[in-house]
């Protein structure tokens, strides 16, 4: 008989069971994290948007806001989902994942059946360098100081900076807090809805662009899936509008490979401490 393919890292890291009881259960994955073994917030939201699926008469997440409440830890995790009105098109729900400190992320959640139909109206996807000629974070993680962790998030998903936004990581930080990078998986799953919502937070902080280093805590974040992604490389650009009393904005489009827009995100967090 032949094999059943092995499940990619994501899928096995964003999987969510049903205990005996009727509840819902992960084991978040401490390889999803941004340094110092803090989770990835679209990694976090997309296990949750995984639970409203499972809990959903529709297939796919297309509108998520989450509140961030504290650093969820790796490990178990139960999660609540309360269902919200539902019809022939959409339904909505309320997420709550807790880790064992208590309620980690809350999520207003809202299901649907996406389609890859041509758009009346798609914004472009702005012209970047080709993937190959793109400089890869996780092939250069040797050229991060010693007393810097490398995320295990960079060895999962494959970012490939595009050197017009990518000066920062070279030692000269540009004027403008923006990012565009090429990412998929790194084992080669191709994207999809769940997957984009990772990807709408997986770049570092836009800040790093101007040279304003640090961890910025997503403190909310909305996520807004539009299609379902062609296979291939997805190319997202973050973008921070203002960066202030502590407070640090970003929005996120993502584009897949024919260049249709998929998803969008805004976050809100808390801006790297200056010294």
């Amino acid at each position: 008989m032949p094999q059943p393919e092995p499940r990619s890292a994501f899928d096995t890291a964003t999987a969510v069971a049903r205990t005996e009881g009727g509840g819902l259960v992960a084991e978040l994955d401490p390889g999803w994290d941004v340094g110092g073994g803090i989770l990835n917030g679209g990694y976090l939201l997309s296990v949750a948007g995984r639970a409203a699926v499972l809990e959903s008469p529709h297939a796919h997440p297309v509108a998520l806001s989450a509140s961030y409440l504290h650093a969820a830890a790796a490990g178990p995790a139960t999660l609540t989902v309360t269902p919200g009105p539902a019809g022939r098109t959409l339904a909505h729900s309320a997420v709550v994942l807790a880790d064992a400190a208590g309620p980690a992320v809350t999520v207003q959640a809202t299901t649907a059946t996406l389609t890859a139909d041509a758009a009346a109206f798609s914004s472009p996807m702005p012209t970047a360098t080709p993937v190959q000629d793109c400089f890869s974070i996780a092939e250069n993680a040797h050229l991060a100081p010693p007393s810097v962790s490398v995320p295990g998030l960079t060895q999962r998903v494959d970012v490939r900076l595009d050197p017009l936004t990518a000066g920062w990581a070279l030692g000269q930080p540009g004027e403008e807090p923006m990012m565009r990078a090429w990412l998929r998986f790194a084992d080669g799953r191709e994207p999809d809805p769940l997957a984009l919502v990772t990807f709408a937070d997986a770049l570092p902080p836009t800040s790093w662009a101007i040279g304003v280093f640090g961890w910025a805590p997503t403190v909310q974040l909305q996520v807004l899936v539009r299609a379902l992604p062609a296979p291939g490389w997805c190319l997202v650009e973050a973008r921070a509008n203002e960066i202030a009393g502590g407070w640090l904005d970003e929005d996120y489009r993502i584009w897949d490979s024919t260049g249709r827009l998929v998803a969008q995100s805004r976050q809100l967090a808390r801006a790297p401490r200056t010294r």
